[in-house]
């Protein structure tokens, strides 16, 4: 009876376990890969959906560092208060490198992407849906 009992407790906890696991997979981070090559990013608009996001910033060749900057559309994006803190590289990325953010939650909504090293069009756009 004993070993019984034992069974189905470990079997419960198994249960337990696995759906806090899947729960864990389902809200994981992803990753928004972008690249900056002389004056630019290469891609201009992105789309994504609701969810937490890392930006992974590489620098191709640009010849100097490069950096991130993250603005909800509509915001001054020469204000740093406007910047999404989260979004900046966690250092400056340097030519041949790839750079990453910490985790940034994106609601829906439109959003304005730059780099103020590597000077870049203020338009490339970022929605969420």
């Amino acid at each position: 009876m004993k070993k019984i009992i034992v069974v189905l407790v470990l079997a419960i906890g198994a249960i337990f376990s696995a759906n806090a696991q899947d729960k864990t997979m389902k809200g994981s981070t992803e990753f928004i890969a972008l690249e900056q090559v002389p004056g630019e990013f290469t891609q201009k608009q992105i789309t994504v959906s609701e969810g937490t996001y890392i930006f992974k910033i590489s620098n191709n060749d640009v010849g100097h560092n490069v950096g991130f900057v993250l603005v909800k559309k509509g915001e001054d994006i020469s204000n740093p208060e406007n910047h999404i803190k989260t979004a900046y590289v966690k250092k400056q990325v340097e030519t041949g490198k790839t750079g990453v953010s910490n985790p940034t939650m994106l609601e829906k909504g439109e959003y304005v992407y730059f780099c103020p090293l590597n000077p870049t069009a203020t338009d490339n756009t970022l929605i969420v849906k």
